[in-house]
């Protein structure tokens, strides 16, 4: 009998992502907003729904909303991820939830660890933060994954917007002075698996493409790619601006949160390979698929 993961926002980018392809080799139980509101009591909208192990894929993700919202975003990142922590405490079920880059302040010059001290700069990182800490106080066997760009075919991201724009526009413009690691749906799906039973580990984990970008240069790489299959672009060249140039972000942004993998790697022998080659892929299936 294949085990029963129970896996909050089916919606989401990732939390599709994984309905989809965790399906493959267990039980899933895909569960959206409709089943169960993250900004409502938690124990009653659970109370019928039986698990061997918990995925909460679920958050309010735009960062400049959770600024001028802080209350709710610290209900649905933070209050709700700490009740549904301790449901799966009291029910003795593994819970991962999946966390942000942007827990971070942007300071470092490398590769942030695991280890490395959390001091987010927006109620974006915050709330996720508060999360975080509730889910590991909860018990220390629930996994925080996280996770940064995340891009993938189940719902539109930076990468498709860019895509889109070049087909069309003739400039296209992306900031040159941020930095973080693209993480692809469809190898966080396959990289996720020995975590669930095989390795269950608990704590924080970083979990995403190897090496860094900046957002012209993960524009480009998809570009790029796209014009060598032949796509009919109206621009080829991503030009570079800079990250104070962008007056409608409300909530600031960290300028580098590349995470490092060291710790994945260690426990389970995968080298998560590096984000050029997983956007190249994606770009290709893309065009596979017509889109």
């Amino acid at each position: 009998m294949r085990e029963r993961i129970a896996i909050i926002g089916r919606n989401g980018r990732l939390g599709a992502a994984l309905c989809r392809e965790l399906a493959i080799h267990y039980e899933v139980l895909p569960l959206g907003r409709e089943e169960v509101d993250l900004r409502r009591p938690i124990e009653p909208q659970m109370k019928d729904i039986g698990f061997e192990l918990l995925i909460n894929a679920a958050a309010a993700t735009n960062v400049d909303w959770c600024e001028s919202h802080q209350e709710e975003a610290n209900l649905i990142n933070g209050e709700a991820v700490a009740a549904l922590a301790e449901l799966c405490a009291i029910r003795r079920v593994r819970m991962l939830h999946i966390g942000t880059d942007y827990v971070f302040d942007g300071s470092a010059t490398a590769p942030y660890e695991e280890s490395d001290l959390a001091n987010p700069i927006s109620v974006y990182g915050s709330s996720k933060l508060i999360g975080e800490q509730s889910l590991l106080r909860a018990s220390d066997q629930h996994l925080a994954i996280r996770v940064s760009w995340v891009f993938g075919p189940d719902k539109a991201s930076f990468l498709d917007f860019m895509l889109h724009r070049a087909q069309f526009e003739s400039e296209v413009c992306a900031v040159a002075d941020k930095f973080s690691a693209p993480t692809y749906t469809h190898d966080f799906c396959e990289w996720i698996r020995p975590l669930l039973f095989d390795l269950p580990a608990g704590g924080v984990m970083h979990l995403c493409n190897d090496q860094g970008c900046s957002w012209q240069e993960y524009a480009q790489c998809g570009i790029d790619t796209a014009r060598r299959l032949g796509w009919n672009l109206k621009c080829t060249i991503v030009k570079p601006i800079a990250l104070n140039s962008m007056s409608q972000f409300v909530a600031k942004r960290p300028v580098y949160t590349v995470l490092s993998t060291k710790r994945f790697f260690q426990m389970t022998g995968i080298h998560p390979r590096k984000w050029d080659e997983a956007v190249d892929e994606y770009v290709r299936a893309k065009l596979s698929a017509g889109s």
